[in-house]
């Protein structure tokens, strides 16, 4: 196993259709199909789990509104156009 920031690797088999690791070894380019398998699997389970959080506020208080939707738009959007806006301006 090799180390990395977050520990240690382990080697795994994936089975995918052919068409995908095509486009897969396309986008992954120089940073490697590794990397961007990694980066995937850690933005899917970001998603499950605000999925989950999501599934429990639900479960507690109803279903979200079209307003508080979009307010946690608001805030998780505008924070990182803000950020970026300023990356682009340095």
């Amino acid at each position: 196993m090799k180390p990395t920031r977050a520990g240690t690797t382990e080697n795994i088999s994936v089975s995918m259709p052919a068409e995908l690791i095509s486009e897969l070894r396309s986008r992954a380019g120089r940073r490697g199909v590794s990397s961007y398998i990694t980066e995937a699997v850690r933005h899917q389970l970001a998603m499950d789990g605000l999925a989950e959080i999501v599934a429990s506020h639900e479960e507690e208080h109803g279903a979200l509104t079209e307003q508080e939707i979009e307010t946690a738009r608001r805030e998780l959007f505008a924070e990182g156009d803000s950020q970026d806006a300023g990356r682009d301006a340095a």
